[in-house]
């Protein structure tokens, strides 16, 4: 048994974007020793995920990319559509296998790294600091210690919390006989779908090309669907309301994310931390991680090579946090059309600007002056509301939680 230095669990987005982070040369920095825990092959291990996000073009994981696009669009319930090219900004896929193999080829045979595969257990505060206890493949215990440890696991339960929806969807990776995409545009939101009662529900479609491209159907609401009835939605999306003719389906992906106003402890004991969705890197109203668990890793990597103390930040600023739980909250108590709401912004809002206020990047007269194009007296009488409610678990609690990145989150 070797004692590390630093213990990763989990090697999905945020454990692999540590561990690169960790591992990439600092000018002066001190060199980590590292050990990246991955799940064995089976139901623990996530299948091919998809991750999306905006920034400016160059960016660090470019190389890994599938796709991404410089025009964005959003079509209203009746239609219409609302079609921007963000200033400086393109919107990026990224599969979980391209960035798997990205992050592999910057850390496997670096010294002092060292990749094990195990289902954990326990992480927990051990002997001088941390201590991870799980079995190999082939049932043997694995006993692992080290002086932080960083547990990127979705939580088997959420927190108690206000508000909880869920953003559930299913995709199709989908090949037409001809072509019927613009590989030039992505469609963010397409609220040509029915809605349910609560929450919302929209198209989404990524075209990789002329002839191929992601079509997913995607729920803002309290309960997820059979597989049978999100296979019915998107046919019904795909052949009334975009007009695909004849398609073959090529792959599939499903996910459900959990949108929520609960608080998400990053610390877990005195040498444990949880980072990415464990830690609270998914933004509440709109389910989008990726981006939030690299400004995440970053500064735990950025403090750990300056020799502080690695606690992971918040990963987003507190005024965010507010603005998502009363949105959450009037969505969940249909204060609002969720589709009108949604549409209202993107067509009132510069995009670029709206982009920055999904990642929190925005300053407080911005916010001021989107939150005037929403419905204001249903967004004031939520957040007179907020302070009297009681923070309750979720029931029952959303099954196989795990973040997918697919959709406009």
């Amino acid at each position: 048994m070797r004692d590390e230095e630093i213990l990763i669990v989990g090697a999905g987005a945020a454990g692999l974007s540590l561990a690169y982070r960790l591992c990439s040369p600092m000018p002066g920095g001190r060199a980590a020793r590292v050990t990246l825990v991955d799940a064995p092959p089976g139901p623990l291990r996530p299948p091919e995920r998809t991750w999306c996000y905006w920034e400016p073009p160059g960016g660090e994981f470019d190389e890994a990319l599938t796709c991404s696009w410089g025009r964005l669009r959003v079509r209203a319930a009746e239609g219409e559509p609302v079609v921007g090219r963000p200033a400086g900004l393109r919107y990026k896929m990224l599969r979980s296998g391209d960035f798997e193999a990205f992050v592999g080829r910057r850390t496997d045979g670096r010294p002092g790294f060292r990749r094990v595969v195990a289902a954990v257990h326990t992480v927990a505060d051990g002997p001088g600091g941390a201590e991870v206890r799980g079995a190999d493949g082939a049932g043997k215990p694995v006993v692992l210690r080290g002086r932080w440890a960083f547990d990127s696991r979705p939580p088997r339960r959420l927190p108690p919390a206000r508000t909880t929806l869920l953003q559930h969807f299913r995709g199709w990776f989908v090949r037409t006989e001809r072509p019927r995409f613009d590989p030039a545009v992505a469609d963010l939101m397409d609220f040509r779908t029915p809605q349910p009662a609560i929450g919302l529900s929209f198209g989404y479609v990524l075209p990789l090309s002329a002839r191929e491209a992601l079509v997913e159907y995607t729920e803002f609401s309290p309960a997820v669907l059979h597989d049978a009835a999100y296979d019915r939605a998107l046919a019904h999306y795909a052949r009334q309301v975009l007009g695909l003719g004849e398609w073959e389906v090529t792959a599939v992906e499903q996910g459900v994310i959990p949108m929520t106003d609960a608080r998400f402890r990053r610390r877990a004991g005195a040498s444990v931390f949880r980072i990415g969705a464990a830690g609270g890197a998914t933004r509440p109203s709109t389910g989008y991680t990726f981006a939030a668990v690299q400004r995440q890793t970053r500064a735990v990597a950025d403090a750990w090579h300056a020799g502080r103390s690695p606690v992971p930040p918040r990963p987003h600023p507190a005024r965010f946090r507010a603005m998502d739980a009363v949105l959450l909250r009037a969505l969940a108590a249909g204060r609002v059309d969720g589709a009108a709401f949604f549409t209202g912004l993107f067509r009132q809002v510069p995009m670029e600007r709206l982009l920055r206020f999904l990642d929190g990047h925005t300053r407080a007269v911005e916010d001021i002056a989107i939150g005037l194009r929403t419905p204001v007296p249903a967004m004031l009488r939520t957040v007179a509301e907020l302070p009297w409610l009681r923070r309750r678990p979720p029931t029952p609690s959303p099954p196989d939680i795990a973040p997918q990145e697919a959709t406009p989150r």
